[in-house]
């Protein structure tokens, strides 16, 4: 993401570290999704990065658990942080980026450059950044929505953390975003915060909209939160082709992201069935967030919540599968 619960990572064929093992596409044998993959004859070894939100890591379990049980592939799930994954490509530790948010300078480096990457085809997902607040602050303060009325609300905002400025709350570190620029081009009389994670964002949003506490936060959409808390997103000064083109200058909103996928340079010319299966998964935000759901509130590890999924979609996910 251009980015964003971690939830724990339950996942399928995750191996004790990534030492760089490359997919064989030769033969593979086709599975049944309850696993009875052929052990004896293994299709290879696919490394999907896993970044740090749980949109991601729902895409990346269920295109693992087809791969394993429908492919026979093993699949190793490495938590690396966003920008990191791309460096996996060089080094062979990463053959996958299922969800990727833009990043024209990593494509300009790693694709375009360096030559170890390729693009592999939109994930049909939508994905939208933005500031929000609870819906509340806006039923109550209509005009709150307008970012040119933000620094006479900034005192809502404050918190013991923001040094006497309004609190935009953050998540993970790792997320590459505006928001300094925003706040310092748009002369905002805010300081951002950082919660640490997207467990953090989400409790805080919660809370905010429960008890009536004052929050402005930076959130994405695909997300089931929206289904479940009724959030408002701040408009910010619209975005424009190019406007966000230096980043110490960027003064506009996000635009809304066709999401893609990233894989390696020699995983698309060796990763046979698993390449074609990576290339040729595509859902919506809803198919997305209902497998987050499973996830986070449900009570499922990631292969239980993807399992769920594939096997309520047949008809979806039998299209993704090479002939």
């Amino acid at each position: 993401m251009k980015i964003r619960l971690f939830a724990g990572l339950l996942a399928l064929g995750l191996a004790a570290g990534c030492g760089g093992a490359t997919v064989d596409g030769g033969a593979t044998t086709a599975a049944s999704p309850e696993g009875s993959a052929d052990a004896a004859t293994p299709a290879g070894t696919v490394k999907i990065a896993i970044n740090p939100w749980v949109g991601y890591e729902a895409s990346a379990n269920v295109v693992a658990y087809l791969l394993k049980n429908e492919l026979g592939y093993t699949v190793e799930l490495p938590e690396i942080k966003e920008q990191l994954a791309w460096e996996g490509f060089e080094t062979g530790d990463v053959d996958v980026i299922i969800e990727n948010w833009g990043h024209p300078d990593l494509k300009k480096q790693y694709i375009e450059e360096k030559k170890v990457a390729v693009e592999a085809g939109s994930t049909g997902n939508k994905g939208v950044i933005g500031w929000y607040i609870p819906k509340w602050m806006a039923d109550e303060n209509p005009d709150i929505t307008d970012w040119k009325n933000l620094n006479k609300y900034a005192d809502l905002f404050k918190t013991s953390e923001s040094g006497g400025k309004g609190q935009l709350l953050f998540g993970d570190p790792s997320y590459v975003s505006n928001e300094a620029a925003l706040i310092k081009n748009l002369k905002l009389d805010f300081k951002i915060v950082t919660g640490g994670s997207e467990a953090a964002l989400i409790k805080s949003a919660q809370q905010a909209q429960a008890q009536k506490k004052p929050l402005l936060f930076y959130f994405w959409d695909p997300h089931w939160l929206f289904s479940q808390t009724e959030l408002v997103r701040v408009n910010l000064p619209e975005y424009t082709e190019g406007c966000d083109a230096d980043p110490k200058k960027v003064a506009c909103d996000y635009p809304e992201m066709d999401l893609d996928k990233i894989v390696s340079k020699k995983f698309a010319d060796t990763g046979g069935k698993a390449y074609e299966l990576v290339k040729n998964f595509q859902w919506t935000n809803e198919d997305q967030n209902k497998v987050s759901d499973d996830m986070t509130n449900g009570g499922m590890s990631g292969e239980e919540a993807a399992k769920a999924w594939i096997e309520a979609n047949p008809d979806k996910w039998q299209a993704w599968i090479p002939k």
